[in-house]
């Protein structure tokens, strides 16, 4: 049958582009085609080559929108896409289908990265019947008009006969949000996870044995700290609970899939249980000099016997640096006092960090002062806060050799 194909508004070439800027810009038209991660299944999302800030989330590498096809009796599109990527995706579904033949549309998650293209979507595939949790009805009737939307709202262990497949839906409220659901195809063992077990990382690539499997869990490793890490608990839980699913493919609303689920699986539960590798992470801001100094220091002494990672907050990525902290077993923090207070940039950098709620760490606070060494008692603050133990070092103005030496042993006794 020959299906109308929706095409791509046409984009004008950027003024005298560097050739990273061009490349991103012929990226999204040179491949359109659809491709397949199982016999009739298929990725027809959008790649966001790019988007550089996800959240204050910075996303290196862009990211993409996954959206999935099932070719069946009944046609049904796992999760929509970004609105602005909407032709994309149906430019991709036009290659292996009408969308109008589009039956039933399911919303795992109804975050407008996921969600936002999905009136879109049904302004073409008119008859489908939008599949989603209580809270997702509730949550696209706020987005979006939706009074005249068909919808299935399903529960946990709801199933759906859409030909030769059955699809099974499973509950995974708060993964992140609470409308949270995943979509387990029964016969071709393929679980479609939502946002659990993805990357943000915008590739052609569809696998992680393609993008590279250790290179994949580097960026599941940033997307898990990231967005993640807070929910620890109903991780381990959810893990348990997917013991008694076989699962052939992974396949998250970001990034590449999984061929080999116990790959992504296994790390997931060692950063769940905050597993430490031998490493100490030291953070810090300075004014003139004095906290980088001790910094170094700590850093030196901490080298005695650990991998160490040293980062300036304002010059490096706090999306890279809470994802070294995830699996690090002590933590340094150092400011100067200024304003009788943190120095700002350290302040903002704790309260990002506290939100994540990160565990089983040794820290240590340290900072330099003029006349009121405030900053580092609310670093310690912070920290204790977190549940961490608790050190503090304070220098007033420049550190002596002796300060130095000392902070050199704070850094040796972190590592051990």
């Amino acid at each position: 049958m020959q299906t109308k194909r929706t095409f791509l508004p046409i984009r004008l070439p950027p003024k005298n582009p560097n050739p990273e800027k061009f490349l991103i810009f012929l990226s999204p038209i040179l491949n359109m085609n659809p491709k397949e991660i199982s016999e009739g299944i298929f990725w027809v999302g959008a790649i966001d080559w790019e988007e550089r800030d996800f959240h204050n989330f910075h996303t290196l590498r862009g990211l993409t929108y996954n959206s999935y096809l099932i070719l069946d009796e009944k046609k049904v599109v796992i999760d929509a896409v970004k609105h602005k990527f909407v032709s994309e995706q149906l430019e991709r579904i036009s290659r292996l289908v009408d969308p109008k033949e589009i039956e039933y549309v399911v919303v795992n998650h109804i975050e407008p990265d996921h969600a936002s293209g999905l009136a879109d979507l049904l302004r073409v595939a008119k008859d489908a019947t939008v599949i989603c949790s209580q809270k997702g009805k509730e949550g696209l009737c706020k987005f979006f008009e939706c009074k005249d939307w068909n919808f299935m709202v399903v529960k946990n262990g709801d199933t759906l006969k859409i030909g030769k497949r059955t699809l099974m839906f499973l509950d995974m409220t708060m993964l992140h949000w609470p409308d949270s659901i995943a979509t387990y195809v029964v016969e071709d063992k393929i679980l479609f996870s939502n946002d659990a077990f993805g990357q943000h990382v915008a590739s052609e690539e569809r696998f992680a044995e393609d993008l590279g499997v250790e290179n994949a869990l580097k960026w599941a490793k940033l997307y898990y700290a990231n967005i993640l890490m807070p929910l620890a608990t109903l991780i381990k839980k959810k893990l348990e609970e997917l013991k008694g699913v076989e699962v052939r493919l992974i396949a998250p609303s970001h990034g590449v899939a999984w061929r080999n689920p116990k790959v992504i699986v296994e790390n997931y539960a060692n950063w769940a249980e905050f597993k430490a590798e031998n490493k100490v992470v030291v953070v810090y801001d300075t004014m003139w000099g004095s906290t980088e100094k001790l910094a170094r220091a700590i850093a030196e002494g901490a080298s005695k016997n650990a991998k160490v990672r040293l980062f300036h907050v304002r010059k490096d990525s706090w999306t890279e640096i809470v994802t070294e902290i995830l699996d690090a077993k002590a933590l340094a923090v150092g400011a100067p006092t200024i304003h009788n207070s943190v120095f700002p940039p350290v302040a903002g950098f704790l309260s990002y960090l506290k939100s994540l709620k990160p565990k089983n760490k040794k820290a240590l606070a340290f900072g330099s002062y003029g006349w009121n060494g405030v900053a580092v008692k609310e670093i310690a603050k912070a920290l204790e806060e977190m549940g961490f133990e608790i050190q503090q070092f304070a220098v007033k103005f420049k550190p002596t050799k002796e300060e130095l030496q000392k902070a050199y042993e704070l850094g040796v006794e972190l590592s051990k």
